[in-house]
């Protein structure tokens, strides 16, 4: 699973950070090339309800085969599109399929975990995001040098190569657990009303993936992926503790601390895109977005039944992804008008209204809570 997890990240970082550079190229605007990560994410928020729960009926090894093939033709598709107008439209639907692929893959690591150590076990599957957001916009923009579709082939042959890793995942796993009685869609609302809180502090992350890079080069900074690097870093780093500190002394004792810190490493990064502010924002913004989401994610998975753990990782994904999308898309239009300063420090205003939002909808959203801090 991480390796099919490192796949996963390594095609598509290649492919959003360079996507925007093959926007303007096609006589696009910064406000077109927002919306290309913006529109996936949308797809994806709008459709991972309802695919996270098509992926708990129909299994989720044979949901991973399914969209890693997809994913393998859309790279096709967009490395001979010349026209960024279609680069848009073909995202949306882009976005339904890597929002399947991600809340089944989420629910089959949550599934192998042990409940006692699953913040723990999320951290470290994690890692293979991280390496992957490391090193793939490195990768993604030396392909890039030698030609777009180059580096979209290269995409479709990775996201080949998951599918046959996700089919031959299929050997020895059980089988999904049987619903007979249940509607083949069902979203759980309590999900998505307390993960509006990822929503709040996912927002000015969609304006760090799709204009860093952007920013680096206004400011004369390379590598363009320093921050990236620096993120990815820090986030590895803080994982390897609280995971395992969270099962000792509470997932709400690391999660709430982790939100300012959020909020810091923004502020921090409408400072400048210089470079000792790039890696400064890096490692204040990688350790608190790092150790949020598997906290977060343990957290709530103590509170719904196991066989609905795809429909509760849709939720999840669906306000994570809407954060990123109106990110990228809103931080396109504040960056052509007012700079990316002003894009960064709304990214941080929102964040920091994901700390109230949470404190007042947990008790409703969750009741019941089994975290020793409650």
């Amino acid at each position: 699973m991480c390796a099919f997890n490192f796949t996963v990240f390594l095609s598509a970082f290649q492919l959003f950070p360079t996507a925007p550079y093959r926007i303007l190229e096609l006589g696009g605007s910064a406000v077109a090339a927002g919306l290309f990560l913006g529109f996936l994410t949308f797809g994806s928020a709008l459709s991972a309800p309802f695919t996270g729960a098509l992926a708990d009926r129909v299994g989720r090894t044979r949901m991973l085969v399914l969209t890693s093939s997809a994913l393998a033709a859309f790279f096709v598709v967009y490395a001979f599109t010349t026209r960024y107008e279609v680069m848009l439209a073909l995202v949306a639907l882009h976005g339904i399929v890597w929002s399947g692929l991600l809340s089944a893959s989420a629910a089959q690591v949550a599934d192998l975990l042990p409940e006692s150590r699953r913040a723990e076990g999320l951290g470290y599957w994690g890692f293979s995001t991280i390496a992957a957001v490391a090193t793939a916009p490195t990768v993604g923009f030396w392909v890039h040098k030698i030609g777009w579709t180059v580096l979209c082939l290269e995409g479709a042959l990775l996201n080949g190569a998951m599918a046959l890793s996700a089919w031959w995942l299929t050997r020895g796993l059980r089988p999904p657990v049987a619903q007979p009685h249940r509607r083949l869609i069902q979203i759980e609302w309590r999900v998505v009303a307390i993960s509006v809180t990822l929503f709040l502090y996912s927002y000015g992350y969609g304006g760090v993936t799709s204009f860093v890079a952007l920013y680096a080069d206004a400011c004369h900074t390379t590598p363009r992926s320093l921050y990236f690097i620096t993120f990815s870093l820090a986030t590895i780093a803080v994982r390897l503790v609280t995971g395992r500190l969270a099962e000792r002394i509470g997932h709400r004792r690391i999660f709430l601390p982790s939100l300012p810190l959020i909020v810091l490493g923004y502020a921090l990064l409408s400072v400048s895109g210089t470079w000792p502010w790039l890696v400064l924002s890096g490692i204040v913004f990688g350790a608190g977005f790092g150790a949020a989401w598997p906290v977060f994610t343990a957290y709530l998975l103590q509170h719904f039944d196991p066989a609905r753990r795809g429909a509760v990782f849709g939720g999840v994904l669906a306000c994570f992804d809407a954060g990123i999308g109106t990110g990228s898309i809103v931080s396109g239009w504040i960056i052509t008008h007012w700079g990316f300063r002003t894009a960064y420090l709304t990214g941080a205003a929102l964040a920091a209204c994901s700390i109230p939002y949470f404190l007042a909808v947990e008790k409703r959203a969750l009741p019941g809570s089994t975290d020793n801090t409650t």
